[in-house]
């Protein structure tokens, strides 16, 4: 059995990632997902990089090396124009510097947009996934949605952003959508998919 770490704390992304990925490689050999929950000795990085390449990087790197299992990564940014891209590479971090709160993500980027009508609040999702080996080779793949922020949260599915992000070609946020619904069209099911045949074609 082929064992891959999927290194996030996050129950909710390694359960949707684990959703998108294949369970058995092209040649037959069944797959194992961990997450870090399989690992609590283990530390997270600070996440110091200026990209969000950067941060996919150093994330999985250093699940890699610590576990010596085949580890994936991503980092996500939120750009919204009107912000000037922000938050961008602290998206996961806008409201805390040293640590993730979606809650009061959410509220922080309601409050830079309160005064922003409906159409020039137009952003997106970047997501880079990154897959590192033990032996140090790193594969990136990229995926993206167009949409805009909504004035309210809607729907109760996801996490993070996913309330407010509301998908420019179906007219509703992500929270609106099953988990087959957004993994067929998300930012992180697009980079995944990619990262997927990757998978598929390992040893």
């Amino acid at each position: 059995m082929l064992k891959i770490l999927i290194a996030t704390g996050n129950p909710h992304k390694a359960a949707e990632l684990a959703g998108i990925l294949p369970s058995h490689t092209a040649a037959g050999q069944k797959i194992q997902y961990l997450s870090l929950a399989d690992f609590p000795s283990f530390t997270p990085p600070e996440e110091t990089g200026a990209t969000l390449e950067e941060n996919a990087i150093i994330k999985a790197q250093s699940a890699a090396v610590a576990t010596g299992l085949i580890s994936l990564a991503d980092d996500t940014g939120l750009m919204v124009d009107v912000l000037g891209g922000a938050p961008g590479v602290i998206s996961a971090r806008y409201a805390c510097a040293d640590k993730t709160d979606h809650t009061a993500n959410n509220i922080k980027l309601l409050q830079e947009l309160k005064n922003t009508p409906p159409a020039k609040r137009a952003a997106r999702f970047i997501t880079i996934a990154a897959m590192a080996k033990p032996c140090g080779e790193i594969i990136l793949k990229k995926g993206g949605v167009e949409g805009s922020i909504a004035l309210d949260y809607h729907g109760a599915n996801g996490f993070g952003y996913d309330p407010l992000f509301i998908v420019a070609a179906l007219g509703k946020t992500m929270a609106q959508l099953s988990m087959e619904e957004k993994n067929k069209i998300s930012h992180r099911g697009a980079a995944f998919a990619q990262m997927a045949e990757v998978i598929k074609n390992l040893y």
